[in-house]
C-alpha cells in the first residue's frame, strides 16, 4: 500500500515539472523513499529533491498506519503540498489597490460617542467600523486583477501621527486564479505586515504575510506578498513591478478591463 501511495506521489511531483523515475526502495522499518532523477530544467535538485523526499517520508513524519489507511490520497496530498512549498519556497507577488471613487467605497460606520475636546467634532474611536472594496492592478499596472474586499475594525485613534490603527479581515480576488485571505493590523500612517490565513484556486493552501504600504490614504495603496506553500506563480501575476510612488495610475487598458489586459472572469 505505501508504495501505491509513492508511486502516486512520484506521478503528481511530476505535475511540478520535476521528471521522476518512479523507483520505489522499501525498508522493514516501513519507510519508503522514492528515487527521482531530474532533466536539465531543475539539474540541482537531483539529490537534494531525492533526501527531502526520504525525509518527509520518515515515519516520523507520516506514520506506516497512515499510509495503508482509507487516507491514501489525503496523505499523498500532503506530502506534495511539503515538496512543492520546498521547492517553490518564498514567493513575491505585488499588487496594486486603487480606490477610485466610484464603488462608494469606504464606509465609515460610527459607534461611538466621542468627541475632539476642542472643536466638539466626531472623532474615530475604538469600535468604529469600515466596510471597504476597491480595484486591484498587478504591479505593472497593466492588467486588471479584481477588487479587494473586506471590513476594518478600529482599535486605535493616534493623534500625535494623525492616523488609525485598525484591524483588518479581507480578501484580494484574482479572477479564474482564486483569491487570497489576509488579517491584522491595518495601520493609516506607516507600512504594516499582515497575516495570509488561506486562499482558493492557485491560492489553496497559502501562507506567509503580506506588507502593506500605503501611498496616499486611503486611495492608493502597495502590497508585497510573502506566499509559501503553493506552486510557481503564473507569468501573467509576475511580471516587472512599477515603483510605487503618488504619481503611479494603471494603464487605461487596464483602467478599462480591456480583453488582454484583465484576467478572466475578474470580479468588478
Amino acid at each position: 500500500m505505501a508504495s501505491f501511495v509513492a508511486t502516486s506521489v512520484a506521478n503528481r511531483v511530476g505535475m511540478l515539472g520535476i521528471p521522476c523515475s518512479g523507483q520505489i526502495r522499501s525498508s522493514p522499518s516501513k519507510h519508503v523513499s522514492l528515487s527521482v532523477e531530474t532533466g536539465s530544467r531543475f539539474p540541482f535538485l537531483s539529490r537534494r529533491f531525492h533526501g527531502l523526499v526520504d525525509r518527509q517520508m520518515q515515519p516520523s513524519n507520516f506514520s506506516p498506519a497512515a499510509a495503508s489507511s482509507s487516507n491514501n490520497e489525503t496523505w499523498a496530498q500532503q506530502l506534495l503540498h511539503v515538496l512543492a512549498e520546498k521547492i517553490a519556497g518564498v514567493q513575491e507577488l505585488s499588487v496594486y489597490e486603487m480606490n477610485e471613487l466610484d464603488r462608494g467605497s469606504p464606509k465609515y460606520l460610527r459607534f461611538s460617542d466621542a468627541k475632539d475636546p476642542i472643536t466638539q467634532q466626531p472623532v474615530n474611536a475604538l469600535g468604529d467600523i469600515v466596510p471597504f472594496s476597491n480595484k486591484l492592478y498587478d504591479g505593472s499596472l497593466r492588467t486588471r486583477l479584481g477588487i479587494t474586499a473586506g471590513v476594518c475594525i478600529l482599535i486605535e485613534h493616534n493623534a500625535e501621527k494623525n492616523g488609525d490603527r485598525y484591524e483588518a479581515m479581507y480578501s484580494f480576488y484574482f479572477g479564474d486564479y482564486g483569491h487570497i485571505s489576509v488579517q491584522g493590523p491595518y495601520l493609516t500612517y506607516e507600512d504594516s505586515f499582515l497575516t495570509i490565513t488561506g486562499g482558493s484556486g492557485i491560492f489553496k493552501g497559502a501562507h506567509g504575510q503580506v506588507k502593506l504600504h500605503q501611498i496616499i490614504f486611503p486611495v492608493k495603496l502597495f502590497y508585497t506578498f510573502y506566499l509559501k506553500g503553493i506552486a510557481k506563480l503564473p507569468s501573467q501575476l509576475t511580471r516587472p513591478t512599477v515603483a510605487p510612488s503618488p504619481k503611479v495610475e494603471p494603464s487605461a487598458a487596464a483602467k478599462g478591463a480591456e480583453a488582454g489586459a484583465a484576467l478572466r472572469n475578474f470580479t468588478n
